[in-house]
Parts: C-alpha cells; sequence; structure tokens
C-alpha cells in the first residue's frame, strides 16, 4: 500500500483525490499549507508526493526546492491550473518529476502516479521478490521466509511485514504503521501497532540469532540489521 502525501489548498480538490486514491488502496494524508507539506513530508517517509502550485503561504514551487534541499527524494508530481510551456519548465527545474495540468481526469492523475511508482521501484530493484536480512517475500505468491523457513503469517502480518520491509532501516512512527497498513486513523493511545509488532517480532525474530524488529524510544519501529 503506497502512501501519499498531498499538498492542496482546495478541499473540493483534496476530496477528489483521497476518495479516488483511497479506492485504488493509496493512503493519502493532506496538507493545506506549504510549510504543513514540507514539515509532513520531512517527519515520515512517503512514497509519492502531490503538489499544488498556488498554496495559501508558500508557493508549490518553493515547496519543491525545499524539498530537494533537503534530501528529500520522494517522487513530485505538481497540479497547477498554470499550464504554459514556460510553467511545466519551472516545475521541473524546482525538482518535480512529473506536472499535470488543472483540470484533469483521476485516470491520468492515477496512471503518473504509479509510473512514477514504477520507475522508483525499478531503480532501488524492487521487483514481486523482496529480501532482507535473511527474510525473503514473495508479492505474487503472498509468502515469506526467514532463513529458509517459511512463516506463517496472517494477512495483516504480512501486510506489516511487507511494509517494514519496504521500509527498512528508517524510523517509522506508530501512526504512520497504522496509517498504512490499516489504511485508517487510530487514536495515539491505540496499541494495535505494538501488537501486531508482538505477533510478528515472534515469527521473524523468536529462534534466530539476530533480530530484525527494533524499538525506536520516541518514534516507533525499525527493521534493520544490526
Amino acid at each position: 500500500m503506497a502512501s501519499v502525501l498531498l499538498v492542496e489548498d482546495d478541499p473540493q480538490v483534496i476530496a477528489f483525490i483521497k476518495k479516488g486514491l483511497n479506492e485504488h488502496s493509496f493512503n493519502v494524508t493532506a496538507a493545506s499549507k506549504g510549510y504543513d507539506g514540507i514539515e509532513e513530508a520531512m517527519s515520515a517517509p512517503y512514497d509519492i508526493i502531490i503538489l499544488d502550485i498556488m498554496l495559501p503561504d508558500i508557493s508549490g514551487l518553493q515547496v519543491c526546492q525545499l524539498l530537494r534541499q533537503r534530501k528529500n527524494i520522494s517522487p513530485i508530481i505538481i497540479l497547477s491550473a498554470l499550464d504554459s510551456s514556460l510553467e511545466k519548465v519551472e516545475g521541473l527545474k524546482a525538482g518535480a518529476d512529473d506536472y499535470l495540468s488543472k483540470p484533469f481526469l483521476f485516470e491520468e492523475l492515477l496512471a503518473r502516479i504509479e509510473a512514477q511508482l514504477r520507475r522508483v521501484d525499478f531503480v532501488k530493484g524492487i521487483t514481486n521478490l523482496h529480501s532482507y536480512g535473511g527474510v525473503t517475500i514473495n508479492t505474487d505468491e503472498k509468502t515469506a521466509f526467514r532463513d529458509g523457513i517459511k512463516l506463517e503469517l496472517s494477512p495483516l502480518e504480512y501486510k506489516l511485514l511487507l511494509y517494514l520491509m519496504r521500509n527498512r532501516e528508517k524510523a517509522l512512527a506508530r501512526i504512520r504503521i497504522a496509517q498504512s497498513v490499516w489504511n485508517m486513523d487510530f487514536e495515539s493511545n491505540t496499541n494495535i501497532v505494538d501488537v501486531y509488532i508482538n505477533f510478528l517480532r515472534k515469527k521473524i525474530d523468536k529462534g534466530f540469532s539476530e533480530p530484525l524488529i527494533h524499538t525506536v524510544k520516541g518514534t516507533g519501529y525499525m527493521f534493520k540489521q544490526m
């Protein structure tokens, strides 16, 4: 399940995009101001950022430039009512990966998002087979192994492991894990993430020489080899 950060100040556009992407199993977080978008983008790993140019505080171009200056490498798709060739060139020069003019068809936005995600997967060498730290996940067969031993996982345990694998070596907040794996917001005092992390630890760490799931104090968890 891919995570999307939408930086847009029009409530109708936000609702339209969120509804469409949620129906295609994307998890969408929205920010209505440029600085809020920057803060959110730097606080958690996002698979893709959708960015409006006309924002109430700073322009989307400035947001894009600042994110790139801060070494944020998430693909950025700019949405804008400004559709001249010059505006598109400026957007790409600012660090965007794609530029889509308003109004747009949702199907075109979805196709562009999927194209960017395929490009990232190609660069990372991600295929249907994920392998790290002795754990191998086959997304076609929805199976997982550690050191050749099959892991008997529930559907939610499998989704959690796949999310950790795809975001390995990153500190992941509990709320971000909850949003991405369960596709909904949880109250901050809920312990559902901790419960499932404990389930998963018993299956992929117990009995093996090296633990892979580590607690990050004050944040959440990290999937990492020591």
